[in-house]
């Protein structure tokens, strides 16, 4: 999968809805009824950071409930991307990009989202077939206006801003041209999950979606 067939992969994803929510999941038993929840709710794009003893395990879960598509995130070696296809991921996420991390997504066939904050970056991707990329970290490298400013020299590249995105800012990512979506993880607080509230999970995931 060349990373073009990534990127085109990587948008259909991206527009499934206007917000991916970034998962950090402590226990295995959380990973089904969370997942139902987020998609009950309206999100089926789900992305499982590798940040968890049980992450993968997580994913696994997640990947047979019906209508959801679960990605890994935080894949930072060629390791997490053979990890991450074997648990059952339908894409990956990155918090920047290496040759090693991209070869691998090549050979996993694994649709990759890599990581830029710079037009550097940006154009060094873009050079090598990726026109969907995760801008991160979204609010710490200039927030909405340093990703319009991108935008108005390289529109050919897409993004989902993740890093600080929120209820408070994420109409104003999403209202730039080049915003496809954005990742956050508000629609699943740790108390709501640790707690077994998935009614309130749906509700956040239901504004979520509504953001578009």
């Amino acid at each position: 999968m060349t990373p073009a067939a990534q990127s085109l992969a990587a948008r259909r994803i991206a527009a499934l809805a206007p917000i991916i929510p970034v998962l950090v999941v402590e226990e295995a038993a959380q990973a089904r009824p969370l997942a139902q929840a987020l998609v009950d709710g309206g999100l089926p794009a789900l992305e499982v950071t590798l940040r968890t003893p049980v992450a993968l395990e997580v994913i696994a879960e997640m990947a047979r409930v019906e209508g959801g598509v679960v990605g890994a995130g935080t894949l930072l070696t060629p390791q997490d991307v053979e990890n991450a296809k074997a648990a059952g991921a339908q894409f990956g996420v990155s918090p920047g990009a290496t040759a090693k991390l991209i070869d691998a997504c090549v050979a996993n066939e694994l649709p990759l989202l890599p990581g830029a904050a710079t037009a550097t970056e940006v154009m060094a991707l873009y050079e090598q077939g990726f026109d969907m990329l995760k801008f991160f970290p979204a609010e710490a490298s200039g927030g909405a206006p340093a990703l319009k400013a991108i935008g108005a020299p390289i529109p050919q590249v897409a993004f989902c801003p993740t890093g600080g995105v929120s209820p408070k800012n994420a109409k104003t990512y999403l209202g730039l041209p080049n915003v496809i979506c954005a990742g956050g993880s508000w629609v699943a607080p740790k108390a709501a999950v640790t707690s077994g509230n998935w009614a309130e999970i749906t509700r956040l995931a239901r504004d979520a979606a509504a953001l578009c």
